[in-house]
C-alpha cells in the first residue's frame, strides 16, 4: 500500500512539475524516475526485479527487440528503448533531410500549389497527417511534417503552432484506424486476434468521421492566426522551389532514405523488422550518407526529448509495477455491472483519460484481460469492448502533451525553432478536441452495435 501511493505521489509530482514548467522537463522526469527506482522499488519493494524489469536493460540482448518473428507485439513493461532508439534513428533522418533542402523544396512546391495561403495548406496537412499515421508510425510523420512546417511558416510568414497542433491530434487519430497504426492497437489485435481488416472497418469508420469533425474544430480555432499568413505582392518569384536545393547528389539520397524508411515500417509486420531495427538502420545510414558532416548531424539530435522519455517510461512503470494500472482496470469491472452500454461508456472514457497521462501501451495490455472477462461474464461482445478500448487509448493520449510520443516530439520540434508550446496552449486547444472524438466514438459505437 506505501509503494502504491508513494508512486502515484510522484506521478503527480512530475506531472504538476512539468506543468508549472519552471525546470526543464527532462530533468524532472529523470529526477522524479531515479525516485521511484530509489524510494518505491528499493525502500519499500525491496525488489531489484522490479528495477531490472524497470530499466528494461536486457532488452538491447534481446532477439525480439531487433526481430519479431512472432506477434509483432512489444514488450510493455518500463522503459521502451524499442521507442527511443527509432526516435533517435527519425531525428538524424530528419536532420539529413533538412540538411540537404529537402524541406524547402517541399514546402516551395506545396506554397506554390496553393497559390501561398495558408488555409489550404494547413487543411492538407491535416488529412496528410492522418493518412500517413494509418500505416506509418506516428513519431516519424510528426517528425516529418512539423519540420516541413516549420520551414513553410518562414516563407509564409504565420505561427506554425496551429498546424502542428493539428498535425499532432490528426497523427494520433489516424493511428486508430488500422492494426498498425498505434502500438496499442498492434497488442490489442495480436493478444485478441483482430485484423487490419476489422480494424479498417470498425475503428476506421470511427477515425474518418471524426476526423471531418476535427477538421471543422482546428480550422475555427485557427481561422483567424492563417489568415494573418501569406506572402507579399512580387515575392512569388522568388520562391523558387529550385533554389532550395544546393546539392542534387545529397537531396536525392536523403529523398532515397526517407521513402526507404517509409518502406520499412509500412511492412514490418510482414518482415519482422522492430522499430528499433528499423530507426537504428536508418540513423547509421543517414550518418554514413552525411560522411563528415555526420558529428554535425550526431549533435543537432534532441537528446533533451529522449532523456525525457527515459524518465517518463520509469515513472510509468512504476505505477505498472505497484498495480495501480491494475487497480484501475478492475475499478471499471466493478462499476460496470452487467450493463454493455455503461461498460462501453466506462472502458471508453477511463481509457482515454487514463492515457491522457500515463503510456497507453502498459494500459491496453492491462485492460486486455479485464475486457476478455467482461464479455465473458456479462455475455457483452467482446469486438465492441475492443473498439472502446481501441479508440480510448488511442484518442486520449492527444489531450495532454506527455500523453503520446507524436505530441512530445512536436512540442519539441516547435520548441528546436523557437516556438513554444505550453500546458496552458496545449490543453486549451487538444482536449476539447479529444472530448468530442472520443463522444462521436461512444455514440457510433451505440448507434452500430446496439
Amino acid at each position: 500500500m506505501i509503494a502504491q501511493i508513494l508512486a502515484v505521489v510522484l506521478f503527480l509530482l512530475m506531472f504538476g512539475l512539468i506543468v508549472t514548467e519552471k525546470i526543464e522537463r527532462q530533468w524532472v522526469s529523470l529526477g522524479c524516475g531515479l525516485l521511484m527506482l530509489v524510494l518505491v522499488f528499493g525502500l519499500c519493494l525491496h525488489s531489484a526485479q522490479a528495477v531490472w524489469e524497470t530499466l528494461n536493460l536486457g532488452s538491447f540482448v534481446s532477439l525480439e527487440t531487433w526481430y519479431a518473428a512472432g506477434d509483432g507485439s512489444e514488450s510493455s513493461s518500463g522503459v521502451n528503448w524499442s521507442t527511443i532508439l527509432f526516435i533517435a534513428g527519425m531525428m538524424l533522418m530528419v536532420e539529413g533531410m533538412g540538411r540537404a533542402g529537402f524541406f524547402r523544396w517541399l514546402c516551395l512546391q506545396l506554397a506554390r500549389l496553393v497559390r501561398y495561403k495558408p488555409v489550404p495548406l494547413f487543411l492538407a496537412f491535416m488529412v496528410m497527417s492522418a493518412v500517413l499515421s494509418m500505416f506509418i508510425d506516428s513519431i516519424t510523420v510528426i517528425l516529418f511534417l512539423a519540420a516541413a512546417t516549420v520551414e513553410l511558416s518562414k516563407i509564409l510568414k504565420f505561427s506554425p503552432i496551429p498546424m502542428i497542433l493539428s498535425e499532432i491530434f490528426c497523427a494520433n487519430l489516424g493511428g486508430s484506424a488500422t492494426m498498425c497504426g498505434d502500438p496499442p492497437n498492434i497488442i490489442i489485435g495480436t493478444s485478441l486476434g483482430y485484423s487490419f481488416a476489422d480494424f479498417i472497418e470498425n475503428t476506421g469508420l470511427i477515425a474518418l468521421v471524426s476526423l471531418a469533425a476535427v477538421i471543422f474544430y482546428f480550422y475555427f480555432c485557427f481561422r483567424r492566426e492563417l489568415r494573418a499568413g501569406g506572402v507579399q505582392a512580387g515575392e512569388e518569384a522568388a520562391l523558387d522551389p529550385r533554389g532550395a536545393i544546393e546539392s542534387k547528389k545529397d537531396f536525392a539520397i536523403s529523398a532515397c532514405i526517407f521513402a526507404v524508411a517509409v518502406v520499412l515500417l509500412v511492412t514490418h509486420a510482414q518482415t519482422g523488422l522492430t522499430v528499433a531495427t528499423i530507426g537504428v538502420f536508418i540513423g547509421l545510414v543517414t550518418l554514413l550518407a552525411a560522411g563528415k558532416d555526420a558529428l554535425v548531424l550526431l549533435k543537432k539530435v534532441d537528446y533533451k526529448t529522449l532523456l525525457f522519455f527515459v524518465g517518463l517510461f520509469i515513472v510509468v512503470g512504476g505505477l505498472e509495477q505497484t498495480g495501480i494500472l491494475t487497480l484501475i482496470a478492475d475499478f471499471i469491472a466493478a462499476i460496470s455491472g452487467d450493463n454493455a452500454m455503461l461498460m462501453v461508456a466506462i472502458v471508453l472514457w477511463i481509457s482515454a483519460i487514463a492515457s491522457a497521462f500515463v503510456d497507453n501501451i502498459p494500459f491496453a495490455a492491462t485492460m486486455i484481460p479485464v475486457i476478455r472477462s467482461l464479455s465473458a461474464a456479462q455475455g457483452v461482445d467482446l469486438s465492441v469492448l475492443v473498439w472502446a478500448l481501441s479508440m480510448g487509448t488511442d484518442i486520449g493520449g492527444s489531450a495532454t502533451p506527455i500523453g503520446a510520443s507524436a505530441n512530445v516530439v512536436g512540442i519539441a520540434v516547435a520548441a528546436k525553432e523557437g516556438h513554444f508550446i505550453g500546458w496552458g496552449k496545449y490543453c486549451k486547444y487538444m482536449a476539447p478536441a479529444t472530448a468530442i472524438v472520443v463522444l462521436l466514438s461512444m455514440l457510433m459505437i451505440y448507434a452500430r452495435y446496439f
